[in-house]
């Protein structure tokens, strides 16, 4: 297992690292690269070295939030062609209830999210029905991910926080799923609060 999906793994279960402003410098198990922050402690996903040398005028990473910092992780991710955004991770527990609406679909496989997904993730699966869609994959060293796409038309109706309740009758009972949602993204974190996701980190990732 992969030091960060124990990391990840440990935190659904309130174990988290050291809150002592460390860096723990994690190897990348494939082109995905990226930095992950907990409270106090950051892990750097990346190929050494991940300090910038005294010549180079970029601050050195911290587990207070300088690693999260725009001119570390461009320095970090300088052969990379894009560099993801800040997103906060979260994660819940499946309730292996099934789901009586969602159906694997392949009706939105053009559609922006179900792309970026299938960049960075293996496995994608897409269920939907007429309120959108949801991606399940393999994504950051391991870990079984979750996105949401809501149709616009249901954006005050709860659709999205619907489809966020349903897909976890998807995953196995118990089993731990993680989103990654960005901060200033209002309404679909209010989406995965409501039904049970808890915040336990940050990350930003980008593909080499």
């Amino acid at each position: 297992m992969h030091r960060l999906l124990r990391a990840f793994l440990d935190a659904t279960e309130g174990r988290f690292p050291p809150v002592d402003g460390g860096v723990t410098h994690v190897d990348p198990p494939g082109r995905v690269h990226g930095v992950v922050a907990f409270t106090g402690h950051t892990y750097v996903m990346a190929p050494a070295p991940i300090w910038p040398s005294d010549d180079i005028d970029v601050p050195p990473p911290d587990g207070y939030g300088g690693s999260h910092d725009p001119r570390y992780v461009s320095w970090l991710a300088r052969d990379a062609a894009e560099i993801g955004v800040l997103d906060a991770v979260l994660f819940a527990r499946g309730t292996g209830a099934g789901s009586a609406s969602l159906g694997r679909t392949d009706r939105h496989d053009d559609h922006h999210r179900v792309d970026h997904a299938r960049s960075i993730r293996d496995d994608v699966r897409v269920y939907g029905d007429e309120r959108g869609f949801v991606t399940l994959s393999t994504g950051l060293v391991g870990r079984t991910e979750f996105g949401v796409e809501a149709d616009p038309a249901g954006h005050d109706l709860g659709w999205g926080r619907s489809l966020v309740a349903d897909a976890l009758g998807l995953i196995p009972d118990g089993e731990p799923v993680f989103a990654a949602v960005s901060p200033g993204n209002a309404r679909s974190m209010r989406a995965f609060l409501a039904v049970g996701f808890t915040p336990i980190g940050s990350e930003q990732l980008w593909v080499v």
